[in-house]
Formats: C-alpha cells, sequence, structure tokens
C-alpha cells in the first residue's frame, strides 16, 4: 500500500482530536478482501475513542465478526454517527456514549451505560489518547502534563476498575499503546511516557487477573494516518509522516484492526500481558 499522504496532503487541523470526515485523503478503516469468520459472535465490546481512526477500524471489526459495539468519544458528533451507521450496515448495535475520558465518573457511567443498554461486558478496548508535541522539555507546562495524563493511562486504569463489575471468566481487556514506549520520542515526552506506562499497566494487569481468566494485552501502533496526526503535527511532518519505517509509509487503521479481533477472540486464548507491535518495520525491544 502506498503511503498516501503525500506532497498535495498538508493541511493541519486545529484541535484534538481531529475529525476523521475532513481528512484528505481518508483512512482505510477496514479492507476491502476483509473476510469476516464468526470469531466474536454474540460478545459485547466497549471502544474508547472508537469514533475515528484505530477506534474505527476496531469498531467495524468487531461488528463484522458479531459483536455489538459501544463507542465512546469526545465530541465529533459527525464521525461517531459515521461509525454507528458502518456498524448497524454489518448488522449489529452500536451505542453512542458522548463524554470526557478524563473525567472518572464518566468513565464509570459509560461502562454501566454498556452494560444496561447492550446487555453486558466482554471485551473493553482502552483506546482513547492525545498528544501535544514540545520541541523544548521546559514547554511542556504541568496543565499539559495532567491533561496528557489523566487521557492517555488514568482513563485507562478507570474504564478497566469499572469494567471488572461485568467482566468474566474468558473476557478480555485490551490496551493501545504506541512504539514511542519502546524507542525515542524527543517531541513527545509526557505522551511517550503515557505510553510506557500503559505497556507495564498492561503486563502488571494481565497477571492479577489470570485467576480470574480474564485476559489483558495491548496493542503498540507505530505511524498510523488517523486524525490525532492531522491534528497535532505541523504541515511538514504530516507530508512525511510515515517516512521513517522500514516500510517508508504510515500504516492505516485497516492494517491495525484485525490485531484487535486476534487479541479478542479465543485464538488467542493462551496470550496476556503481551504487546502486538504493528509499526512497519521498526525493531523494538520488548
Amino acid at each position: 500500500m502506498e503511503n498516501k499522504q503525500g506532497e498535495e496532503v498538508a493541511e493541519k487541523q486545529d484541535h484534538q482530536p481531529g475529525v476523521e470526515a475532513e481528512m484528505d485523503p481518508q483512512p482505510e478503516y477496514i479492507k476491502p478482501n476483509y473476510k469476516a469468520a464468526g470469531k466474536l459472535q454474540g460478545k459485547i465490546a466497549l471502544i474508547t475513542g472508537g469514533d475515528s481512526g484505530i477506534g474505527r477500524s476496531v469498531a467495524v471489526h468487531y461488528a463484522k465478526e458479531g459483536a455489538d459495539v459501544a463507542i465512546v468519544y469526545l465530541e465529533e458528533d459527525e464521525d461517531a454517527n459515521e461509525t454507528k451507521a458502518l456498524v448497524e450496515a454489518a448488522g449489529k448495535k452500536c451505542l453512542l456514549i458522548k463524554g470526557d475520558v478524563k473525567n472518572r465518573d464518566f468513565c464509570k457511567s459509560a461502562v454501566e451505560q454498556t452494560a444496561k443498554e447492550l446487555g453486558g461486558l466482554n471485551i473493553l478496548v482502552n483506546n482513547a489518547g492525545m498528544q501535544m508535541p514540545q520541541k523544548e522539555f521546559k514547554d511542556i507546562t504541568e496543565e499539559q502534563l495532567e491533561i496528557t495524563f489523566k487521557t492517555n493511562i488514568f482513563a485507562y486504569f478507570h474504564f478497566a476498575t469499572a469494567a471488572l463489575d461485568y467482566l468474566q471468566e474468558g473476557d478480555v481487556i485490551i490496551n493501545t499503546t504506541s512504539v514511542t514506549a519502546y524507542r525515542s520520542s524527543p517531541n513527545l515526552i509526557d505522551y511517550s511516557s503515557t505510553k510506557g506506562a500503559i505497556t507495564t499497566f498492561t503486563r502488571s494487569l494481565a497477571t492479577n487477573l489470570v485467576k480470574k481468566n480474564i485476559r489483558v494485552n495491548a496493542v503498540a501502533p507505530g505511524p498510523v494516518w488517523t486524525p490525532l496526526i492531522v491534528s497535532t503535527f505541523d504541515e511538514e511532518k504530516i507530508k512525511e509522516f510515515g517516512n521513517e519505517t522500514a516500510m517508508k509509509r504510515a500504516g492505516q487503521p485497516s492494517e491495525l484492526g484485525p490485531a484487535y479481533v486476534f487479541l479478542a477472540s479465543d485464538d488467542s486464548s493462551f496470550i496476556t500481558g503481551q504487546v502486538l507491535h504493528i509499526n512497519g518495520g521498526e525493531v523494538v525491544n520488548g
């Protein structure tokens, strides 16, 4: 697949987490030749940041595999409604839950609403995230630090805590970490710190919950063409985005979704506390 965001694509959006409907080119959320096999038939999934990008890809793949889906999003109604339409086109239910994951009470209520309206919860996908690049370390303010940590890791704790009231034996938690947890990211120090925290959170929670037969794993994307990119980086970075990978391109959300299917399904029944690296060929340790 070619890197489609070439010279002509350099338009930055002015707010996070960005709007997929305004992106050109549009991200690919599922490959046209994807063949579902009913791997998640009858399951109920809650996906944070599920309106666009990787979250949309996960939602559509899960629906194709037979799961009803709840998606948590901040304020991007157009993207959320499009994702809902895609899930419903696959014949499954889609519950939209709008709110701020930095709020612990909202996280708890989102889980409760999912369980009540969809009839339970089997799969929690902690995926919502944000980043604010800073070239100078001293420019990371206390406010930015607090926002980044509350969004990227505190919310994962809050959702997982609430989900444990509903998850049963055989159910799963999947966290989105990042390649930045494994290699230097000099302009995203606070962001990469939260991603490192997510990785260790995944490993430790997995061993804590193994006695309940609840599996916890993570996916570590490399550069992926999502709204977060066009809402955080400058035009030059957007134009070159993904060129640092061995494949010399950014990934598409459609190349991430199947990994979340694998980790949610019985195909990965002997896997817990692990991270899948989908990054275009970057060599990482761990």
